[in-house]
């Protein structure tokens, strides 16, 4: 019991947490970048900490948890795009620190399409591209693929690109605010990248099914279990359009990779 209200203790510290850079951020306070670093990086080590599963197994599911659960997912998303999007700016600065939440996604991308390779002849989609596009510069930096990101927010949009101008303008890379009902190259996309904290992602697969092609490959980043705590988890797909091809399982990483292709 001790250990279930100290796992329950450190998650309501992080809610609380994650809460003040939100407020301070929303009242245009100055953030502490490096706090929100050092927190974002105690966060994934907390739920890539294998001794916090059985925890996480024995703790209920009443409505008070699922609504802590639900709201750490948000906020810690919320502060992730508020992390990049300082680090976008530093890089004005000529600031280059690595924390340890961005060398955990870099190390999952060169596993993301498991078995299924990204070629220089690739055309390769980010959905939730955010304020640093990582994900599209480390791709197209290793495979020479045309790679090409969308996002919703408008600040995202344009620090995205400054990051890009910055460290990649000898890249092929394109970032837009657009839907994918809107991206013209999407018949062409040959792989599909959802970061994971895009909460409406299964509703954008399931448009998906209408605008690609039959070769289409989707890597859709999620987190089940206690992974949750920082990713949307693994929904259910019409089967009558997806099916899963691989589980790509990152036990040290922040979150796990689920492909999907077409039903023929």
């Amino acid at each position: 019991m001790k250990d279930i209200e100290l796992f329950l203790k450190k998650l309501h510290y992080f809610d609380n947490k994650f809460k003040l850079f939100i407020y301070q951020n929303k009242d245009h306070l100055l953030v502490d970048y490096l706090e929100l670093c050092a927190l974002i990086d105690e966060y994934s080590s907390f739920i890539i900490n294998h001794d916090n599963e059985t925890q996480w197994n024995n703790l209920g599911r009443s409505i008070e948890i699922v609504s802590l659960v639900q709201n750490l997912r948000k906020n810690s998303s919320v502060c992730v795009q508020i992390m990049e999007k300082y680090r976008a700016l530093l890089l004005s600065h000529e600031e280059k620190e690595m924390t340890d939440y961005f060398r955990n996604i870099g190390d999952c991308i060169g596993k993301e399409f498991g078995g299924f390779q990204v070629t220089s002849q690739s055309k390769v989609l980010l959905i939730g591209s955010g304020s640093f596009p990582i994900t599209l510069l480390m791709v197209a930096e290793q495979t020479g693929a045309d790679v090409f990101g969308i996002d919703i927010d408008d600040e995202a949009i344009q620090l995205g690109k400054h990051v890009v101008n910055k460290l990649g303008s000898h890249l092929s890379i394109q970032i837009d605010k657009k839907t994918v009902r809107e991206l013209a190259v999407m018949e062409q996309i040959s792989h599909i990248i959802f970061s994971s904290t895009v909460s409406s992602k299964y509703d954008i697969l399931d448009q998906l099914y209408d605008v690609t092609n039959k070769d289409v490959l989707i890597a859709m980043r999620y987190g089940n279990g206690l992974k949750s705590l920082f990713n949307y988890p693994m929904q259910k797909v019409n089967k009558n359009k997806w099916h899963i091809i691989e589980e790509i399982i990152h036990p040290q990483h922040v979150f796990d990779v689920v492909l999907y292709q077409k039903v023929q």
